[in-house]
């Protein structure tokens, strides 16, 4: 059983009460067709959980297979820069087939990133070490493909279908909330 290094902290992406009974850690990669299609899932259950389940985000581009990933997720970092990360989040998966960097630079103007800080952010790579280090945590975790969650620190190794991950969190917030 692959426990979540290191635990969540407030350098995290966070979407939730920090006392939420359930957290789920999603690593994913902006480019993953199959994170792609786990985005309206994790929606649907941060809906259906409410405060009872914290989200984080956590990047882990595979560049050997996704060539744009880890500009999109520098890009994502420019947002949190900006206090636009859940919005960069969301367009960059809405956008999975358009990952270009002049495709980049769009969104964080729609955003409300100032062009030349977007355009100085993908150049300078001013956002790499960060994602790193998401990806760094990840293999420490057991990590290998995306998308990979963790429900309560502890990775989640089945079905991630709606209904599925849905049971797997609730199950999670029941026991959290026993503790």
């Amino acid at each position: 059983m692959s426990r979540l290094t290191p635990a969540v902290t407030d350098s995290d992406h966070i979407l939730g009460p920090p006392n939420a009974p359930a957290t789920l850690v999603e690593y994913g990669d902006y480019e993953c067709p199959y994170c792609g299609m786990a985005f309206p899932i994790v929606e649907a259950v941060r809906r259906r959980m409410g405060d009872d389940l914290r989200f984080v985000f956590r990047h882990f581009p595979l560049t050997r297979i996704h060539p744009h990933a880890q500009h999109a997720a520098e890009m994502a970092e420019a947002g949190a820069e900006w206090g636009k990360f859940w919005q960069m989040h969301a367009l960059l998966y809405q956008n999975q087939q358009a990952l270009e960097d002049p495709d980049l630079l769009l969104y964080a103007a729609q955003v409300g990133i100032p062009p030349e800080e977007a355009v100085t952010a993908l150049r300078t790579h001013a956002f790499a070490p960060r994602v790193r280090e998401h990806f760094r945590s990840g293999v420490r975790s057991g990590v290998n493909g995306t998308p990979t969650f963790f429900i309560n620190g502890v990775r989640h190794d089945g079905e991630w279908d709606e209904p599925s991950l849905i049971a797997a969190v609730q199950n999670a917030a029941l026991e959290g909330s026993r503790r």
